[in-house]
């Protein structure tokens, strides 16, 4: 069995490395036809663009490799199944549930290679991507809003500890590749949800352990008596006639700041969850929670990359009824067209099911498992309809 298991890990794993390489230089022509519009303007010449496509391959092995598993397998099993090797094995002995085992151990590998790709090598190489081609041409990070970049921070009494205090409000009209704020506001309000300061900066940089420094900085504190006491709403209809002496402004070289806002907070903000590793979608997502903002899109991408690695163990699995079928259900191109149109319809349902979890009540991790779950229950379906026939 050792022999055997060999001879099956080498021959899938050939094919896979095969088709993954071809993804991969697909997804790359593609990439680079999507870049070639902006060769030429600001300094980003064509050396940037094949360099920006080179760096954002990680990223893509991650999301093609379930894809290349599936036909990489289908085809293994296909010239298997022609050349009658799978007979004779079968013949000696070898059930359905040896084979299963094979494959597994086979797919054990390629999904901690894509864990790997999709953990820590990825969300290193896309910053440096989007860096690579902002610095070429002397760019900043802006999100889609013409204001800039906003997120909502939480103020407590003591800094990054104690009781919370009040609600932050953080805008930055650009982000610098090198993670500088650049015309940052900062509004701030009590707990009843009253403006009690507006701060301006020009530039602001983080120096770790949550501080920011802020230069440049004006700041507007309202002093109004009205605002700051309790149960004083009747007096609301009158605060915005409010007297500019009771309007405190200070004017200040630089000024240190303690947030929960991060760069990489910040970073993940303005990028697709779909692009962003568990790790970045936890943060983010225990942000959004402690700021009671909507998190369900974030929690479904969070389970999506855990569970659509575990993926490749089900579409191995839909690949091995194609051992049992013998050359005159199909030749091998045909059945190498059948595993393409599965992997995109798993694509497809995938991408749906991430759809309606944001629009129904099913638990996030329902959402993201239940696609592999159906491929499963249609991949043990048709080994039971081939065994049987």
């Amino acid at each position: 069995m050792k022999i055997l298991q060999r001879y099956f890990a080498v021959t899938i794993l050939q094919a896979v490395a095969f088709l993954l390489v071809a993804l991969l230089a697909l997804q790359a022509f593609m990439d680079l036809t999507g870049e070639l519009p902006s060769v030429g303007q600001n300094g980003y010449t064509i050396q940037y663009a094949f360099l920006y496509v080179l760096v954002r391959l990680p990223a893509h092995v991650y999301e093609v490799m379930p894809l290349a598993a599936l036909i990489g397998t289908i085809y293994t099993m296909a010239q298997f199944a022609a050349t009658s090797e799978f007979t004779i094995m079968r013949a000696a002995s070898m059930s359905t549930g040896m084979v299963a085992g094979m494959l597994a151990r086979v797919g054990l590998v390629l999904v901690v290679i894509t864990f790997i790709f999709g953990e820590l090598v990825a969300p290193r190489t896309a910053p440096l991507a989007e860096k690579i081609k902002l610095s070429a041409r002397g760019a900043a990070i802006s999100s889609e809003f013409r204001s800039g970049l906003w997120t909502k921070d939480i103020v407590k009494s003591d800094g990054m500890r104690g009781t919370v205090t009040g609600t932050r409000f953080f805008n930055a009209r650009q982000v610098g590749p090198d993670g500088t704020l650049l015309d940052v506001k900062l509004y701030e309000f009590d707990t009843s949800f009253r403006l009690r300061s507006i701060t301006l900066a020009k530039t602001g940089t983080f120096k770790g352990d949550n501080n920011w420094q802020l230069s440049d900085v004006t700041e507007n504190i309202f002093t109004n008596p009205a605002l700051l006491k309790p149960g004083s709403e009747a007096n609301l209809a009158n605060n915005f006639a409010q007297d500019s002496s009771l309007i405190e402004t200070r004017h200040s070289a630089s000024k240190d700041l303690l947030s929960e806002v991060t760069p990489k907070i910040l970073s993940v903000a303005g990028s697709d969850p779909e692009r962003m590793s568990a790790n970045e979608l936890a943060v983010y997502t225990r942000h959004l929670q402690e700021n009671k903002q909507e998190t369900e899109r974030f929690k479904i991408a969070f389970w999506k990359k855990l569970f659509d690695p575990l993926a490749i163990f089900v579409l191995m699995a839909l690949a091995l009824p194609f051992g049992y079928l013998h050359t005159r259900s199909g030749g091998v191109s045909l059945k190498i067209f059948v595993g393409i149109m599965i992997g995109v319809s798993f694509q497809l349902v995938n991408s749906l099911f991430s759809h309606l979890g944001m629009l129904s009540a099913f638990p996030a991790f329902v959402t993201a498992l239940a696609p592999s779950m159906l491929f499963l229950a249609l991949a043990l379906g048709a080994l039971w309809w081939v065994e049987r026939h």
